[in-house]
Formats: structure tokens, C-alpha cells, sequence
């Protein structure tokens, strides 16, 4: 195993895997397509300027769909302008808290790991019990991490299991900082718990088999070790099948 690996824990993603085409649909908008460029930050900062716009006509929550779409074509710095005016505008503590979540996903991507704080900071504010919440303590112990504040970082991966113990991000963050500090062993158990929530990946499996080898389980690791080539394997031939 090799002792130098980069860190495989959550990269701030508080966004979902799959995009729609993007588009600026939203009828509060109010934008004619052939007159503007869709993918120009300047329009929505133009648009939703609030000495124009007031805010029972914005839809935060399809604002947040715009911002998410600027994230599936990696226009980060939109998505982070488009998050913040859709926290601005929303009337709801859940759409606020998700925009906040989001904005710091955007930051993150953009290495921007104190803003990236900030941002989940803010989300944390709203509610740090809710629905998003355990998923904004888990990308703030990512930025954390980055930022070179690793106490805090697994304090925050610790609160994101206590909020959603079903929330297999959550425990597979908890189980690197773990191992990060020796603690091979209650690591294994938090990746296991990853995997029984639905986060058995080749990234997942090398991690679980570097914390077995480092507790001493050799014969373990090398047969975990092997389930993650096997996977990645898989997944490199569905790949170029697909092509």
C-alpha cells in the first residue's frame, strides 16, 4: 500500500450527479435566450439586482437550478453568484440552506476553501438539523481539511454522522480522518458502514484495505484490496464499451 495516496474523502459536493441541459427556462426571469449569452455571469447579476427585482418575483428555488446547471458545465464562479442570489431572495430556510450548501460545493471546486467555510458556515447557521445539514458538516470538514484545520475537520465529519447516521458520505469522510490519525481500526467500521449505504467503489474499498494492512489485518486488506481492481476494472470496460 502506498502511504503517500492523495486523500479520496468528499471533494464539497452538495450538488447531484446528473444535470439537465442548461437553460434559462425559469419564467421569473423573464430572459429572451436570443438576445443575451445563457452562460454570461453578468446577466443574472443584472437580472436579479434588487433595486429592479423584488423578491416575491424570484423563484429561489429555480434559481438554485440555475446554479446547478452552471455547475454541470463547470462554470463554478456563475454557480457561486447565482447560489448567493438565490439565498438572498429565498423566503424559505430550506431553499436558503440548500443555496448556501451549494455555494460552497462551488467554491470548493474552485479551491476557494475559505470561502468555501463561509459558505457552509452560513448554512450551518440556518439549521443544524436539518435535512442539508449533515451534508453541509460534512463538505465544511472537506474545506476544513484543505484549509489545514484538521481538528476541526473531523469534528465537523464526527457531527455529520450524529445528524444522518444514513448518510454514507458522511461515513466514509469520518473513516479517512480516522485513519489519517491511526485509528485504523474504527476506521474499517466507518467505511463499512459507507459501503452498506451504498458507497461500495473501487475509492472506498483502497481505503478500507490501506486501514486493514495499517491494523495489521494483511490477509483482509489484500482481499478487499483486490474487490477495488476488480471493481475498477469493471468500470474502465463500461467505459470503453460505451464509447
Amino acid at each position: 500500500m502506498d502511504d503517500d495516496r492523495p486523500h479520496r474523502f468528499s471533494e464539497g459536493q452538495g450538488f447531484d450527479e446528473e444535470y439537465e441541459e442548461f437553460s434559462l427556462d425559469p419564467p421569473e426571469l423573464s430572459v429572451d435566450p436570443s438576445q443575451v449569452d445563457p452562460v454570461d455571469s453578468r446577466v443574472l447579476t443584472d437580472m436579479l439586482d434588487e433595486r429592479n427585482v423584488a423578491s416575491d418575483q424570484v423563484d429561489a428555488e429555480r434559481l438554485v437550478d440555475v446554479g446547478l446547471s452552471y455547475m454541470g458545465i463547470n462554470r463554478f464562479e456563475e454557480a457561486t453568484e447565482t447560489f448567493e442570489r438565490a439565498a438572498q431572495f429565498a423566503a424559505d430556510d430550506s431553499i436558503e440552506q440548500e443555496a448556501w450548501v451549494n455555494k460552497g460545493a462551488a467554491h470548493a471546486q474552485l479551491e476557494e476553501f475559505d470561502a468555501a467555510v463561509g459558505a457552509y458556515e452560513e448554512a450551518l447557521d440556518i439549521d443544524g438539523d436539518s435535512e442539508h445539514a449533515a451534508e453541509a458538516h460534512t463538505n465544511l470538514a472537506y474545506a476544513l481539511w484543505e484549509w489545514g484545520r484538521t481538528e476541526q475537520a473531523l469534528e465537523h465529519a464526527e457531527r455529520a454522522v450524529e445528524v444522518d447516521p444514513r448518510f454514507g458520505q458522511a461515513w466514509y469522510n469520518r473513516g479517512f480522518f480516522l485513519s489519517e490519525r491511526g485509528l485504523h481500526e474504527e476506521a474499517v467500521d466507518c467505511f463499512d458502514n459507507a459501503i452498506r449505504l451504498g458507497m461500495r467503489t473501487a475509492g472506498v474499498l483502497e481505503e478500507k484495505a490501506i486501514a486493514l494492512e495499517e491494523a495489521g489485518q494483511t490477509e483482509e486488506a489484500e482481499r478487499v484490496q483486490q474487490q477495488a481492481e476488480e471493481l475498477r476494472e469493471e468500470a474502465e470496460r463500461e467505459l470503453v464499451e460505451d464509447r
